[in-house]
């Protein structure tokens, strides 16, 4: 595999997505995910229902079921939210909670997972060190 001419940083949230790092990475180019608040985007998709269905199936191969299907369980709405607000989340402490620590993973994993479905390029996570405390889950991914 030779180096990629093109990086594909991160930009942001929600806006380095899987999708545009999979067209990036699917070209032989260096595709970069965005990780920062991943968690809260895969809990907002999973109440706005999954359109497509592309975070059930990439949670579906994560390697360990049990941690998918409770995440699941708890925030997929499969008719979406109808208005109502998201799901909240417990905030960030000293301490990283349980539910929070499995949805970095989930959400690392899925977002990896969908930007490398069909090719075998090369994606990456762009984690901002300013933010510590949710990094270590994401390495999982």
């Amino acid at each position: 595999m030779s180096l990629p001419t093109i990086i594909q940083g991160g930009m942001g949230v929600g806006i380095s997505g899987w999708r545009l790092a999979r067209a990036v990475a699917s070209r032989g180019q260096l595709g970069m995910v965005s990780g920062t608040a991943l968690d809260t985007l895969l809990v907002r998709r999973l109440n706005d229902g999954d359109a497509g269905g592309h975070y059930r199936r990439a949670l579906a191969a994560f390697p360990i079921p049990e941690f998918a299907s409770e995440i699941l369980d708890r925030f997929f709405r499969p008719a979406g939210r109808g208005g109502e607000p998201y799901t909240p989340v417990k905030m960030y402490s000293m301490k990283l909670e349980r539910e929070r620590e499995r949805l970095l993973a989930l959400a690392n994993f899925a977002e990896v997972f969908l930007a490398k479905e069909g090719h075998d390029g090369s994606v990456g996570v762009n984690l901002l060190t300013k933010i510590q405390l949710p990094n270590l889950p994401c390495w999982q991914a």
